[in-house]
């Protein structure tokens, strides 16, 4: 990519089935804060809450979503989280009710990676540099 390029994502939501759950996990694997969002217009039965962001930031930012239109599960897109160094966040994944799937490992000239299932049964990636 060229330094004029943008980052191709701009949003991502994580579908849940118990939005408590969801967030009490999200929160104690990555020690944030979640923030309640409205959603703007009439999107019926939706739940949001924001993960945490940064006007401006370089990173991308989401929410986890509970809706009877969409539901959490396996396969398909995943998505990773930045992390100083992917194994700190690892060790919190099973003590808040998930489940770790793939531990630290060297992705070569990209840093390293784990792979882990939140408590509504996604998987979703850490990834760090260290």
């Amino acid at each position: 990519m060229n330094s004029s390029s943008k980052n191709p994502f701009t949003w991502l939501e994580i579908y849940v089935e118990d939005m408590d759950r969801a967030r009490e996990f999200y929160e104690s694997v990555f020690q944030f804060k979640m923030v309640p969002m409205q959603t703007p217009g009439d999107f019926g039965d939706l739940e949001m809450w924001s993960f945490p962001w940064e006007d401006g930031g370089a990173n991308i930012s989401g929410a986890l979503c509970k809706t009877e239109d969409f539901k959490p599960g396996t396969g398909g897109t995943l998505v990773y989280f930045t992390c100083e160094d992917c194994s700190v966040e690892e060790s919190r994944v099973q003590q808040a009710g998930g489940q770790v799937l793939q531990e630290k490992m060297p992705i070569g000239e990209h840093g390293f990676c784990s792979i882990i299932m939140d408590t509504e049964g996604n998987t979703i990636g850490l990834h760090s540099n260290s």
